[in-house]
């Protein structure tokens, strides 16, 4: 526990300095003969083997992309190509010790470590096991393909496999690796331990430290390898993934078997290059990227500077780093220098680098220089690597005209079934468990003093003559979050929650209250005030196959980890061709009091963003219940809790909150009171001040409201509302989000398409004011308030006998306020 880390200021506050550790700097300096000893010929050979693979695969999609054909076979790919000519040997050499249970991450650039995985994956598997792998991938589809008239070995297969699945996701075929929605910069192969490719450059930084997160959590074993380029360095994942992975809670607060370091390595290729900028003397100041690792922990991250020109020094600082990992003393940093002598793309023309640099490198090639090397020692003939260069030219015409043959090779039909990306985009999972193994827990629930306190609560908010129970005696609805996540925290092994003051404070808004005593800490703990790695940790964790829950305090942190929460989270399941599931449920918390930064609803963001669940419960039997609904899924989910009614007891469910587990599904809104004269739709804690002016309508003007609570945002049924309509005529939608731009205005424009003919007037959003949130003593400006609502409905919808407005809603002043931009 963090209390029991006594920070003495007799020590800190003491005279000194901090001393670093040395980075070694390409200090490997073998020779072949003297690597005699670790390698045989035909290990040697297959080194030359994989580089070359690589080089003809780049080479054979540049000229496609420049001249529109390779080796006499045309086609035009209008897609990206990215590719890294010239980096061969440090993409074998990462790959050389690793097998499937090894996962790597990449970027756009990584063809070449897909293909080097893979082919150390495929030289490392037994032929049962790789055969299982070929056979069940989409029901061999891809194997089917690639099987007619084989002739060779097992072996020789798989690299066809690996070649063809590779290239016809490449150009976007549904028999490719993931359906041909990856592409060439997401392309990925998880068999083979060949992770998501991130086209977000440094997008990967803190998704793969998620990824060595759950080989620790769940005592997996294998690596985890971070491929980064040296222009990544400047974003704000990669460094947060390392701060992240760096934490000292691994060392000093985990215990037992969990203790230790991440076993990850953050790998930067660094080929000198940022798209246009040349990162060493231009965009950066390092000078050479080892250097980070001595700003990042004691140990400077273990970091060195390889020679990627040289595969045998890559695979030789794998072999050590490899080691310290298995010693528990991750993280490791490893600054792998290569080049690459194309362009950002085919069409980067390389104006930003002179003639004379490009030549330079390619004089010492890193394919020639080894083949030399070969020769010379004796491993090699040159016939012998020739022959090798022709059978792999082959190997990729043979690729090539699968790949582009529509017959065999289709791309999805989006014709014969315009839905079928649609259908892709949730996996609809129902999954108690991720894994089937025995829970880690500190003790039973039921001697858990939380749940004992619970126990006692009134789980309805009235007795029997209607009063209410105090706050204090009444079961909150941060008490039905907590029993749906302390239910699941003992049936799912894997799942993990984490974010700022998860764990001793028992949340910011005393949600986990409880959970401390019940979990070990690598189930339940704090983490950096790095809200990108909190979602992109998450990401990675889900996708390797664990469940987790990210905290993110306050809604207004979305900012801070946008392109995890809006480009990284949504996308994967359905990039992958569903092969991966998400089951990802993050906890924002929408405030209030605190002013311009802490206190938006932003909702309507993530709503927008396609693949991702939107919820917002505002009762404690809804927070239960979607909750349980969120946990037991396998999608992403954003759930939106209010800070405004964390301690709210249970009004509208005769009963009360059900002791036992139950679900509400997703998508159906529930009408919390009926009413014949008109429709107020809420969305959030709105749902509150909205009844109170339904009982308004009802006590002054004799009108009879019904309130529908959206409970969920994405996906939502608007048949419910229909039926409403049919009887009232008219609508009014509100939340607590700002109203230009809302989801409100998208559920409105959506009534008006359905249920036209059942409307007496257009719907009429009564948001929050396109402000900044002021202070807590003016928040009655700027949230909707009964007032607001009644005043709208007086004004837009139908006039209040003896009703006096005190808020203006007149179309002349919604036309001034969109003049002003307010």
């Amino acid at each position: 526990m963090p209390k029991s880390q006594f920070i003495d200021p007799a020590k800190v506050r003491q005279s000194g300095k901090i001393e670093f550790k040395d980075i070694p700097v390409n200090q490997y300096h073998k020779s072949i003969e003297e690597e005699k000893v670790n390698f045989s010929k035909e290990q040697f050979k297959d080194i030359y083997h994989d580089m070359v693979l690589i080089r003809e695969f780049e080479t054979m999609l540049n000229e496609i992309k420049v001249k529109g054909e390779y080796q006499g076979i045309s086609y035009n790919h209008p897609g990206p190509a990215h590719l890294s000519i010239g980096q061969e040997s440090a993409a074998v050499g990462m790959a050389y010790h690793l097998d499937e249970k090894d996962f790597i991450f990449g970027s756009h650039r990584s063809h070449g470590e897909i293909l080097a995985k893979g082919m150390s994956a495929i030289h490392k598997m037994d032929d049962a096991t790789l055969t299982a792998v070929m056979q069940n991938f989409f029901d061999g589809t891809i194997l089917k393909i690639v099987s007619e008239n084989h002739q060779g070995d097992l072996k020789s297969l798989a690299r066809r496999f690996l070649i063809y699945g590779t290239l016809a996701e490449v150009f976007a075929r549904e028999t490719g690796f993931n359906k041909g929605l990856g592409g060439s910069m997401h392309a990925f192969f998880t068999p083979f331990g060949v992770y998501p490719n991130n086209a977000i450059v440094g997008g990967s930084g803190d998704i793969a430290v998620g990824a060595a997160l759950f080989k620790k959590v769940n005592q997996k074993d294998g690596i985890v390898v971070a491929n980064i380029g040296d222009a990544s360095m400047a974003c704000g994942p990669v460094w947060e993934g390392l701060s992240f992975a760096s934490m000292d809670q691994f060392e000093k607060l985990w215990e037992g078997a969990y203790k230790g370091g991440l076993p990850i390595i953050f790998n930067i290729m660094n080929n000198q290059y940022g798209m246009g900028g040349q990162t060493c003397g231009e965009t950066m100041g390092y000078d050479i990227a080892a250097r980070i690792g001595a700003g990042v922990n004691r140990d400077s991250m273990h970091a060195e500077r390889v020679d990627g020109y040289n595969p045998l020094a890559v695979i030789d600082a794998y072999s050590r780093k490899m080691e310290l990992l298995k010693d528990k003393k991750g993280p490791v940093l490893l600054d792998v220098l290569t080049y690459r002598y194309s362009g950002h793309s085919p069409s980067d023309a390389s104006s930003y680098r002179s003639k004379e640099e490009v030549e330079a490198w390619e004089d010492q090639d890193c394919i020639l220089s080894y083949a030399k090397e070969l020769t010379g020692a004796g491993i090699a003939s040159i016939d012998e690597l020739e022959a090798i260069k022709a059978d792999i030219t082959e190997l990729m015409k043979y690729s090539m005209t699968l790949a582009i043959d529509d017959e065999v090779s289709p791309c999805m039909d989006l014709v014969k079934h315009p839905e079928i990306i649609g259908d892709m985009m949730f996996s609809e999972g129902s999954v108690d468990k991720m894994e089937d193994r025995p829970v880690e827990v500190n003790h039973p629930m039921e001697e858990n003093p939380r749940v004992k306190q619970i126990a006692k609560k009134e789980r309805f908010a009235f007795d029997t003559n209607g009063k209410s129970f105090s706050k204090i005696k009444q079961y909150q609805l941060r008490d039905g979050l907590f029993e749906a996540i302390v239910d699941r925290f003992y049936k799912d092994p894997t799942l993990v929650a984490y974010g700022e003051e998860n764990r001793d404070w028992g949340g910011a808004f005393a949600v986990y209250r409880g959970l401390t005593e019940a979990l070990p800490y690598q189930r339940l703990f704090n983490s950096p005030i790095s809200e990108a790695s909190i979602i992109g940790t998450a990401i990675g964790y889900a996708m390797c196959g664990g469940r987790v829950i990210p905290e993110i305090m306050y809604c207004d942190f979305l900012g801070r980890c946008g392109d995890e929460v809006f480009n990284q989270l949504p996308k994967w399941q359905a990039m992958s061709g569903n092969v991966i599931k998400m089951p990802v449920v993050i906890r924002v918390s929408v405030g209030s009091k605190y002013g311009a930064q802490h206190s938006q609803d932003w909702s309507s963001l993530v709503a927008h963003i396609p693949g991702l669940k939107v919820c917002f419960p505002v009762t404690p039997y809804d927070a239960k219940g979607m909750m349980n609904t969120a946990l037991q899924g396998t999608d992403p989910v954003i759930f939106f809790e209010s800070q405004r009614i964390y301690d709210i007891g249970e009004q509208f469910h005769e009963g009360g909150v059900p002791e036992e587990y139950y679900e509400i599904p997703f998508g159906e809104p529930d009408v919390k009171k009926e009413g014949k004269d008109i429709t107020i739709l809420s969305i959030g804690a709105t749902m509150y001040r909205a009844l109170e002016a339904a009982q308004e309508l009802e006590e002054k003007y004799g009108m009879s409201a019904e309130v529908i609570d959206a409970r969920s945002i994405v996906p939502f049924n608007y048949e419910p509302v229909i039926e409403s309509l049919k009887k009232t005529g008219r609508i009014v939608l509100t939340s607590d989000a700002n109203e230009r731009g809302s989801f409100l205005k998208d559920m409105a424009q959506r009534i008006t398409e359905l249920a036209f003919d059942e409307l007496d007037a257009p719907p009429v959003v009564v948001g929050s004011r396109n402000w900044i949130t002021p202070a807590y003593e003016l928040e009655d400006y700027f949230f909707p308030t009964k007032e607001w609502l009644i005043d709208a409905i007086h004004e837009k919808i139908v006039p209040l006998k003896g009703h006096v407005v005190t808020n203006n809603f007149t179309n002349a002043e919604i036309i001034r306020r969109s003049k002003l931009g307010i």
